[in-house]
């Protein structure tokens, strides 16, 4: 029996931790093939997308980027031009207070992000005011608070105009695939690899065009799952499409699982209005937002809690002498009741590095308990209001969902 060399024989054969470095001739036809595919079925309308244009607004190219860190497109539209109609230049965003800056990344998430581009903005604007223009490098950019290096490279070329290299999670999972790595994208070895040949692969000219291409393919065509391979401009040398192998790349090192924690947050309600709280925790989580009263629960079980055990929890939260909580929520332990008992919701709200369960509790009080919260959240200063209509209020994705589910507690 004559066995036939197949081409998934020849790939299998360049399969490596390192994969095949990117020849003179396929570094050309690459991008070629790319740019080509880019400019018939690619993205042209986004409000952020200067790349038909002679000139950008780099401003608004990095606001973009820092949105769409692990954020998808059709969230994002929701927030940009809100943001930049309310903060249209990077001085006004400079020069705005962070509690004027919140509502409008309120509901998009990863708020750290917010925070830091706020505190880019002034290194930006003060930049500005010494050099007389935006930032221009990727030194440069990686300098300003939250840009990275790819986030700085795709400013570079699609806001400033020059070369600039992008390496961000699709990219890597186009590259991998296309030349075989099989090594952990989060070693360092790897992700040197990586940038050496997506620094070969990109252009000199029109490295904004490709980046904005290979962002593209990475979101609509070389997906995690499923990838529509019958689609791809570069399917024709891709080594994992020849093996049949794109699911086992990129490889990357399982997660620790992340931690679960378990707070209770109170709905407390007066004559049809409900009590928020306005967050101010120096860049904590959630600052500058409103959300319900929360307690957190001394427990770190990783499921669902029963109600007995839900019930002990809060029980001892209540009693408990630990002063972790802020003024304002020890103020309210004081005044109400233990919520042991009635209507309650369950939400599991997933965060960057852990799991929040969070237990809706819904209680009525008299006008005397009323009375009481309202003289101890002044007496302490605690911004604060009691209304019916909480969805008109700058609020955290969390409290959004348990909104939702507050609308049907059954």
């Amino acid at each position: 029996m004559t066995t036939t060399k197949t081409p998934g024989a020849c790939a299998a054969a360049q399969m490596s931790e390192q994969g095949v470095y990117p020849s003179d001739e396929q570094q050309h036809h690459f991008a070629k093939r790319l740019l080509a595919w880019f400019e018939r079925h690619g993205r042209h309308g986004l409000p952020w997308q200067y790349h038909h244009q002679s000139s950008a607004d780099i401003y608004a190219v990095w606001l973009s980027e820092i949105m769409l860190q692990q954020t998808q497109v059709v969230a994002v539209l929701k927030f940009f031009e809100p943001f930049l109609a309310r903060f249209g230049t990077v001085q006004a965003l400079a020069a705005a207070e962070w509690q004027d800056v919140a509502p409008f990344w309120a509901g998009l998430g990863y708020y750290a992000r917010a925070r830091n581009l706020h505190a880019g903005a002034q290194q930006v604007a003060d930049f500005i005011e010494t050099h007389g223009r935006f930032p221009e490098t990727v030194d440069e950019w990686q300098a300003i608070k939250g840009v990275g290096r790819s986030t700085a490279g795709a400013i570079v070329a699609m806001g400033v105009k020059k070369f600039g290299v992008i390496c961000d999670g699709n990219v890597k999972r186009v590259l991998t695939r296309h030349r075989g790595i099989l090594g952990d994208i989060t070693k360092s070895a790897t992700d040197k690899r990586l940038w050496e040949i997506a620094t070969a692969l990109t252009p000199k000219e029109r490295s904004g065009h490709y980046a904005q291409a290979m962002m593209d393919l990475g979101a609509m065509i070389c997906t995690r799952t499923q990838p529509k391979c019958d689609l791809c401009p570069v399917a024709g040398d891709c080594i994992a499409y020849a093996l049949g192998a794109q699911s086992q790349m990129p490889v990357k090192k399982k997660a620790s699982p992340k931690p679960h924690r378990h707070s209770i947050a109170l709905s407390i309600t007066h004559h049809g209005r409900t009590l928020w709280l306005h967050r101010q925790n120096g860049g904590g989580i959630w600052d500058g937002l409103w959300s319900l009263p929360m307690f957190m629960l001394p427990l770190d079980d990783d499921k669902q809690l029963d109600d007995t055990t839900l019930s002990d929890a809060i029980v001892k939260a209540w009693q408990s002498d630990d002063k972790a909580h802020d003024l304002a929520h020890s103020q309210l332990i004081e005044i109400l009741p233990m919520p042991t008992q009635g209507s309650k919701v369950h939400l599991r709200h997933t965060l960057t590095h852990f799991h929040w369960h969070l237990y809706a509790r819904f209680i009525d009080i008299n006008d005397g308990q009323f009375q009481q919260i309202d003289q101890a959240l002044t007496a302490v200063g605690i911004d604060y209001l009691w209304t019916d209509t909480p969805h008109d209020l700058a609020l955290p994705v969390a409290m959004q969902k348990l909104l939702t589910l507050s609308d049907d507690p059954a």
